[in-house]
């Protein structure tokens, strides 16, 4: 048996391929859309992706389960549990709690572990060549290392009113019921590691035991003196925002994806036709330099969307592409980082890339306006945004300031003042030039903190929360 975790560092998204050797078939897990990784690596190891499933209705990425079924011809295989209201509006076969699917000497067993949505699954995997019982057990977003998945998510990315206390309870009862009734030496592996918004304190190891997690987890003691009560206070407490991008990617999985098929090569643009296209308000330039550079020199209105780990997920901050329908023009140093920055945005349903330029000499450009920290306190502003986490507002934060997480502040643009500079800052800089980009974008006079709350605090005193 092979087992093949894929992980994206900019998501913090693990994917799994799990194949039979024996008969060359294999089955991904999770996988997101650009598929190309799995296809490679089942090609590598002679075998076939004869089947594709997800643990549930994902609201961090846009799934490819359809986009790897289209391009393989593998079956697929979603949740059926949930009730009326989680069901996926897509083709594929259901899977109850306790159906398999067979792939050679291998079977994988569902395993209902609401909580986290109320339709997910977990799968236990058996190695018949090895062992009659099962020893992996991929637990999705149940189960973490050292973490468990939020149940508040449905409250806040998919319209629901209270549904965590009832999310929490019910994933004391997997653990309960289903987890912990597991032998110790089953191996865990997650749907997430560390950085995920999907759970408050997510660790950074790639797997876990079922022993280990009883042993050493927070919520071990809670389950073992049966204290309910206890354990959703603890669980609910202090979870980092949701990211508003995350109801969308609800209603697409949900829906079903697009499927985008093979995606051909991002061609070189002119600059003069990108100009045009930009007078004309027909495209949109992303600016993937650091924010030291796009501080020297940026094009008019354009975004500010790092190249690295994280461009799916600034990408879905600044991107909304139910409502933004010009395609992006990406600056790129060659048609390979373009190739890869497209490769992150699908990942967050941001599909429409009209190529790439090297260069933004022929392009409009300005000077955003910085402010230094020790001007801050003279300065006449409408509002001081931190566009940092809630939780890291409470840690400290510059006095007088309106806290709305980056991943939030283009969909809360009622909480902002209509009239007036508006000064942002995030604890370094890098999230703060993304929103302030978007925020611009929109027609907001926007003023970045130089250094942000990390350059303020140098030297003074952060104020906590009440």
């Amino acid at each position: 048996m092979l087992i093949e975790r894929i992980y994206d560092e900019d998501l913090a998204q693990a994917s799994y391929l799990i194949g039979c050797q024996a008969k060359g078939e294999a089955i991904v897990v999770d996988g997101r859309r650009d598929i190309a990784t799995y296809q490679a690596l089942a090609e590598k190891n002679g075998m076939k992706i004869v089947a594709v499933t997800e643990t549930h209705i994902h609201a961090d990425y846009l799934s490819g389960t359809r986009e790897l079924a289209n391009a393989t011809g593998a079956t697929i295989y979603v949740s059926g549990e949930g009730g009326p209201d989680w069901q996926y509006a897509f083709d594929g076969t259901r899977l109850y709690d306790g159906d398999t699917i067979t792939l050679g000497n291998i079977t994988i067993e569902a395993v209902h572990t609401p909580g986290h949505t109320p339709e997910h699954l977990s799968f236990l995997v058996t190695d018949g060549a090895f062992s009659d019982r099962p020893g992996y057990l991929l637990s999705g977003d149940f189960v973490f290392s050292g973490d468990l998945g939020r149940p508040d998510l449905l409250d806040e990315a998919a319209g629901g009113v209270d549904t965590r206390f009832a999310g929490a309870k019910a994933l004391f009862a997997s653990l309960r019921d289903k987890f912990l009734t597991l032998p110790d030496h089953v191996q865990v592996h997650p749907g997430h590691g560390a950085g995920s918004a999907c759970g408050k304190a997510l660790g950074a190891i790639p797997s876990s035991t079922v022993g280990y997690e009883r042993l050493y987890a927070w919520w071990g003691p809670y389950l073992a003196a049966g204290d309910e009560e206890g354990f959703v206070r603890e669980l609910l407490d202090g979870q980092p925002d949701a990211h508003a991008y995350f109801a969308r990617m609800k209603r697409e999985n949900r829906d079903g994806p697009a499927v985008m098929g093979e995606l051909a090569p991002l061609p070189r643009l002119d600059q003069a036709d990108v100009a045009r296209g930009l007078a004309e308000d027909t495209l949109t330039f992303v600016d993937t330099r650091g924010n030291d550079a796009v501080h020297e020199g940026t094009v008019v209105r354009s975004l500010h969307i790092p190249a690295g780990k994280s461009v799916a997920s600034y990408g879905a901050w600044v991107v909304d592409p139910t409502t933004d329908h010009n395609p992006l023009v990406l600056l790129a140093g060659s048609q390979e980082q373009a190739h890869e920055m497209r490769d992150h945005l699908v990942r967050v349903g941001i599909d429409s890339v009209a190529g790439y330029v090297t260069g933004i000499e022929e392009l409009p450009t300005f000077v955003p306006q910085l402010i230094q920290p020790e001007e801050l306190d003279g300065f006449e502003r409408a509002m001081l945004l931190d566009v940092r986490n809630k939780t890291e507002h409470a840690a400290g934060h510059i006095p007088g300031s309106y806290q709305l997480s980056g991943g939030r502040v283009m969909w809360h643009l009622d909480e902002l003042p209509e009239n007036g500079t508006i000064v942002s800052y995030c604890q370094s800089g890098v999230r703060n030039a993304v929103a302030a980009s978007a925020l611009r974008r929109a027609g907001y006079d926007v003023v970045e903190l130089d250094g942000s709350y990390a350059a303020w605090s140098a030297g003074r005193t952060a104020v906590p929360a009440a």
